[in-house]
């Protein structure tokens, strides 16, 4: 009877957590232009959380990691430490030209390279910066990818 009720409880636990990724946004550098478009994704007239994300700080408790911004040297390791801290199943979603292809920043001494080096990049969204509908829809997809992947 116990197993059967702890069963039942893992499956309801599994389900509610498959409905409801967290998401860890993270800027990297730039000019913030991404930024200031995810966190107009993030209020109320966008509503991301209508489709069940939630935005959190820690990456051991995220799911979804949104990046924004050219990847600077110091930033890389950190980068590297952060996605190895997601819990898998974990998806990246790299928002802007920047992140992308170092956009404007293609000639700077400073800038390490676009985030696919670092790390395996699950959706593009790209964009100067990329409209708030164009993160959402980027969004979208790395959540269909996330419950694709998502199994208990």
């Amino acid at each position: 009877m116990k197993e059967r009720l702890y069963r039942i409880t893992d499956r309801l636990v599994s389900y509610a957590r498959r409905k409801s990724p967290w998401i860890l946004h993270m800027d990297t550098g730039g000019c913030n232009g991404c930024s200031i478009e995810l966190f107009a994704v993030l209020t109320p007239r966008f509503d991301i959380e209508r489709f069940g994300g939630v935005s959190k700080a820690n990456p051991r408790h995220t799911d979804i990691l949104l990046i924004d911004g050219a990847v600077t040297k110091k930033i890389r390791p950190r980068l590297r430490r952060i996605y190895e801290q997601t819990p898998e199943p974990k998806v990246v979603i790299a928002v802007g030209a920047c992140a992308i292809s170092k956009g404007i920043f293609h000639d700077a001494y400073n800038i390490d390279g676009p985030l696919d080096e670092v790390m395996p990049v699950d959706v593009y969204v790209p964009g100067c910066p990329p409209k708030p509908e164009a993160i959402l829809q980027g969004v979208l997809k790395a959540l269909k990818l996330w419950e694709s992947r998502y199994t208990v």
